[in-house]
């Protein structure tokens, strides 16, 4: 079963109900006690706004235990991502009341959380009156709080989502045929495809054609980068030798062992072409990946084997994302805003989600859990594990750093151009990564920052 069938099969949702109508009133005994016979909070109506994903979908279905346990209403708005986002940098860039509580998207970290556009969680965290000690922040991964935290050392937001980039071989059994391991680096990776690709008539690799993500840990692996030193340089680095040589090997990654159309594939694609076997090799996030684990859907099932991004000559470099729920500093109910935050994001509700079927979690608790880790288990493989580890991997290197400032989107762009480019043939390498670092340039400077 995939995680969104779990999370929308209605006869899960039916047992788990029960259990957790008692545990929003437990989790907020504070919140529910009557002052006079009212709710804490009655009265009081949240404006949250977050765009649409599996975890928000999860609590929309729990909203009615929050507001009965606390007399708030709750309106939870979910567009699209690119809506979202949108809509949440205006508003906040205006210091506006609209929102009480707001997604703190990754690529936008730097540019809300520093320009004091939200407010900083730690005295909330802190007060015993509003946050019982068991909630526990220290039970999110340190990877996970890392981009929420402002350069004044304050916390800005707590993670709901945190999504790694992994490796994937649906076919392993032909790498063994061939005698060879799974790759851990960029020449194992090169060795392995010529040995494997086409073999059966399956295709050796492909990825998704978001390159802005899924090349970005092989120009880390390289010794490239997007900028000089993010986020406080943001001078582009696309056409430097490193970067070009990592452009060179991603695209001919594709070009060589991609399927008919490998510039092409989304993210659902490349999951259909692993599930099917119509390709070996791919990089994905774990969320996608984990749905290999449906025996029903999967052919590959007994012969997929997972790793993490092969590393090269600079090291490894694992792609990692995180989303949080953060308090506007405009919110006009900042009190009650936490109180939602402490409650979606409890032990209890977030594993709850694990059980509904949830695949990124951001507390070490869900992650170590039974549930989760027999979810995670696919083909004697730990998902979780290789996450975990890629997580805190990050969190060491502080790579992942340029994807947290609010001009990323436009370089990534450019980046998607570029691999493809190179792949069709159209361009090569050094021409493909000129004209992506002029055009990065150009980009950032219509932005208003100087270079």
């Amino acid at each position: 079963m995939t995680q969104d069938s779990r999370i929308h099969d209605p006869q899960r949702r039916h047992l788990l109900k029960g259990g957790a109508a008692l545990a929003a009133t437990a989790l907020l005994p504070q919140l529910a006690a009557a002052q006079g016979g009212a709710k804490k909070y009655a009265g009081v109506t949240l404006n949250v706004s977050t765009f649409s994903a599996a975890y928000p979908k999860l609590l929309q279905q729990w909203l009615p235990e929050f507001e009965a346990a606390t007399g708030a209403k709750v309106n939870l708005d979910t567009p699209s991502f690119p809506v979202y986002n949108q809509r949440a940098d205006l508003e906040l860039s205006t210091h506006g009341s609209a929102f009480d509580v707001v997604n703190v998207t990754y690529i936008y970290t730097s540019r809300w959380i520093n320009s004091g556009w939200l407010t900083p969680l730690d005295d909330y965290v802190r007060n015993p009156n509003l946050t019982p000690a068991d909630w526990d922040l220290n039970d999110f991964l340190p990877g996970a709080r890392a981009p929420e935290t402002g350069r004044d050392g304050k916390l800005y937001g707590i993670p709901w989502n945190v999504e790694v980039l992994l490796s994937a071989s649906s076919r392993f059994d032909l790498v063994q045929k061939a005698g060879l391991a799974f790759p851990d680096s960029t020449d194992d990776q090169l060795k392995v495809l010529r040995a494997v690709n086409q073999k059966e008539r399956v295709a050796g690799f492909v990825s998704d054609n978001h390159y802005g993500w899924t090349f970005v840990p092989y120009l880390h692996a390289f010794g490239g980068d997007i900028f000089r030193k993010a986020p406080d340089d943001l001078y582009p680095t696309l056409d430097t030798p490193e970067a070009i040589a990592a452009g060179e090997y991603y695209a001919n990654l594709l070009k060589e062992f991609g399927p008919d159309g490998a510039i092409t594939y989304q993210p659902d694609q490349v999951t259909q072409a692993l599930k099917s076997g119509r390709t070996n090799f791919a990089d994905a996030g774990q969320l996608y990946l984990a749905q290999l684990g449906d025996r029903a859907s999967t052919k590959t099932i007994d012969t997929v084997k997972f790793g993490l991004v092969p590393k090269g000559p600079a090291g490894r470099f694992p792609g990692t994302a995180v989303h949080a729920f953060g308090i506007p500093a405009g919110a006009k109910n900042k009190e009650a805003a936490w109180a939602f935050i402490q409650w979606a994001m409890s032990k209890e509700t977030t594993q709850r989600a694990i059980a509904a079927g949830y695949g990124s979690p951001g507390r070490r608790s869900n992650i170590e859990s039974a549930t989760f880790r027999q979810q995670q288990v696919i083909n004697g493989n730990d998902l979780g594990k290789l996450a975990l580890d890629s997580i805190e991997s990050a969190a060491r290197s502080g790579h992942m750093k340029y994807r947290t400032v609010a001009v990323y989107p436009q370089v990534d762009q450019q980046l998607n151009k570029a691999i493809a480019l190179i792949a069709s043939g159209q361009l090569s390498a050094r021409q493909a990564f000129q004209q992506a670092q002029a055009n990065s340039v150009a980009e950032i400077q219509r932005a208003g920052i100087k270079l």
